[in-house]
């Protein structure tokens, strides 16, 4: 079968198109035919050695297909389901394996490019949501690339649980798709300085969480946008590692809150991870929830997928398909 691995980290030359045997599944897994793959930014992580991981490796941790073989044991799915994992290991593949334990059905009425477009953002999006800062009607959050993949997804939840979204963007193109998903006020960070306009939106309160997923660059203006015991949701990374804090400057800034949340901590048994893939994928499916599946790639450009991620110049999700 065709995948795409590294066997050195570094640049996105260490990305090849190789040929490897299809894979046989152990005791509780699941092995499936790869449908359409999430691209997330911890494969670059993967492939530049910021996250260390065994070598040769097969890219990807997120997928959707039909199951194509059981392992011994596994009696919860049959040949033919249509299924998706955000535990895959190995998506960048025509087959891959999964722990049938973080496998889930995709309802018939889902397309699986759409589940696998959904299921990592979409979780994530929960959690922050409905537990990280249980969101609530009064509440005002401060979402960062709100244009993005979590960001839509998690402007649409907010706006569900009755919360205000402040939405911060870069460019008008991103504003308009902040503002169709249901922020109330978007900040061209690009244009105005977010920590000003997230003050004047409040009139001086500042917001009760802000979900960052930037890091570097707006970490500490995060941090100025909270009102007294706000909290910030730091969750990615995507301009890179957030500077040294002293703790301190937590009390100093109005005895704030401050959490790096991983979606393991938040689907800790198999009932929370059903619970919270049944929402998103009901959702999706009725249509309250709207995905945007703006980039498709075929497998053998995966390169060009995992650059195009980080060059905060696309918009939704980017999906590869084998």
């Amino acid at each position: 079968m065709k995948a795409i691995q590294i066997h050195t980290t570094g640049g996105l030359e260490v990305v090849h198109l190789v040929e490897i045997p299809t894979p046989t599944p152990a005791p509780g897994q699941v092995l499936v035919r790869v449908a359409a793959i999430g691209v997330n930014y911890i494969e670059n992580y993967h492939r530049d050695g910021r996250y260390p991981v065994p070598l040769p490796f097969t890219l990807g941790m997120e997928a959707s297909g039909t199951v194509a073989a059981l392992g011994p044991g596994v009696s919860d799915f049959a040949i033919g389901d249509p299924v998706v994992s955000a535990a895959v290991l190995g998506a960048y593949a025509e087959y891959a394996l999964v722990p049938a334990a973080q496998l889930l059905r995709v309802p018939a009425s889902l397309d699986l490019r759409q589940a696998a477009a959904v299921f990592l953002q979409g979780l994530t999006a929960h959690y922050l949501a409905f537990s990280t800062f249980p969101l609530k009607p009064g509440d005002t959050a401060l979402i960062h690339a709100a244009a993005g993949g979590v960001g839509l997804l998690l402007t649409q939840m907010a706006r569900r649980l009755g919360a205000r979204v402040l939405a911060t963007v870069s460019t008008p193109e991103k504003a308009a798709l902040a503002r169709q998903a249901g922020a109330d006020e978007v900040i061209l960070y690009t244009h105005s300085d977010f920590v000003a306009e997230t003050r004047r939106l409040t009139s001086g309160r500042g917001v009760d969480v802000v979900y960052d997923s930037v890091g570097k660059t707006t970490f500490t203006g995060s941090l100025d946008c909270l009102r007294p015991r706000g909290l910030l949701a730091l969750f990615g990374a995507s301009s890179g590692a957030v500077p040294p804090l002293d703790l301190i400057e937590l009390s100093r800034k109005g005895s704030l809150f401050l959490t790096r949340p991983t979606l393991g901590h938040y689907t800790l048994t198999r009932a929370e991870l059903e619970s919270r893939a049944a929402d998103i994928l009901a959702w999706v499916a009725d249509g309250s929830l709207r995905v945007r599946m703006e980039h498709t790639y075929p497998l053998a450009q995966a390169r060009q997928a995992l650059l195009d991620i980080t060059s905060r110049r696309t918009t939704g999700k980017l999906l590869l398909l084998p």
